[in-house]
């Protein structure tokens, strides 16, 4: 393989890279311009592909959790990821058999079940919520302290 391709490949990853800041090719960008650097010292092409592998493959699992940690860490929330944790009030009773179940959050009323098949949670009760499903917020009775 000519090294000049291992150039253009890293090239249009780090371009999709930049433009989906998602941290999914920059690990295999960093890999191809690793090959890149074995194509211009001279090794051939199956030290190349190798080197290519190995690097990604290394930064992949290496780094890239501790990228994703601090590169996050600014993320705010959207409406309903900020939901999960809070309480709720049952407005109609929560029958995750029959499909029925409303509950208002900060003044917003939400299609609500439970995590169990069979779960049941009667009007006027607290919940927390645990999640959410499609349009549907999966909660639970919250647990009275002693």
């Amino acid at each position: 393989m000519q090294t000049v391709y291992w150039l253009v490949i890293f090239i249009v990853l780090l371009i999709i890279e930049i433009i989906t800041m998602g941290l999914t090719t920059i690990w295999f960008a960093l890999g191809a311009l690793a090959a890149f650097l074995a194509g211009v010292f001279g090794f051939g092409t199956a030290v190349q592909v190798g080197v290519f592998l190995v690097v990604s493959i290394i930064l992949l699992v290496l780094t890239r959790p501790i990228a994703v940690k601090y590169f996050n860490k600014d993320r705010t929330k959207t409406n309903a990821e900020s939901l999960i944790g809070q309480h709720g009030l049952v407005l109609e009773e929560v029958d995750t058999l029959k499909s029925t179940g409303r509950v208002e959050v900060n003044g917003q009323e939400w299609s609500a079940k439970t995590d169990e098949p069979d779960g049941y949670i009667g009007k006027n009760t607290v919940v927390v919520i645990d999640g959410i499903q499609g349009v549907k917020l999966i909660v639970r009775e919250k647990e009275e302290k002693k």
